[in-house]
């Protein structure tokens, strides 16, 4: 995986073997941030990345300086592999990672985002619960957008917020505003 742009551009990192997650393509990473670049001005922003495996869109987002980023995850091995990265690259003061159910997260959660990402395996069935639970809970400041990074199969057209699908491959963003 490879940083796109930013102050962090060109510069790659490896999860370890056996890692438990599956990370967005460079590829597709680039698709998105382009549509987001192109759709809103990224700095300033209040991020949520639910569901943040290797942290790879949050060290974009980051990257960009794109403002304050809480990347949340239920595995602890993913949780520590971003805080490594975080440590790292200096990025305590713009990125925070929160080990914990994405869900229960969500329900406890009493801030609200500019923008919230959301990468959950393709396979999961909460998908719609998740997406439910944000709008529910109003976690979206006014003019907020949603992004939930799925597969082929999954359709997302006839939720009442949703805006728009872009597809890079196998890798899909459905888009949707508060």
């Amino acid at each position: 995986m490879r940083i796109v742009r930013g102050f962090l551009k060109s510069k790659r990192f490896s999860p370890p073997k056996n890692f438990p997650s599956r990370p967005t393509t460079d590829f597709a990473k680039e698709g998105l941030f382009n549509v987001l670049e192109n759709a809103i001005d990224l700095s300033e922003l209040k991020i949520l990345d639910l569901c943040a495996g290797t942290g790879n869109i949050s060290l974009e987002f980051a990257s960009r300086e794109a403002g304050v980023i809480t990347s949340v995850d239920t595995n602890f091995n993913c949780c520590r592999f971003i805080q490594k990265m975080i440590d790292e690259n200096n990025l305590n003061h713009v990125m925070n990672v929160v080990k914990g159910d994405v869900r229960d997260f969500v329900r406890r959660c009493d801030q609200k985002y500019d923008l919230i990402f959301m990468d959950p395996p393709y396979e999961i069935s909460f998908y719609d619960e998740l997406i439910g639970l944000i709008f529910e809970r109003n976690l979206l400041l006014q003019d907020g957008l949603l992004v939930v990074e799925h597969g082929k199969k999954t359709d997302f057209s006839n939720h009442a917020n949703f805006e728009r699908v872009k597809n890079y491959g196998n890798v899909n963003f459905s888009f949707f505003n508060a």
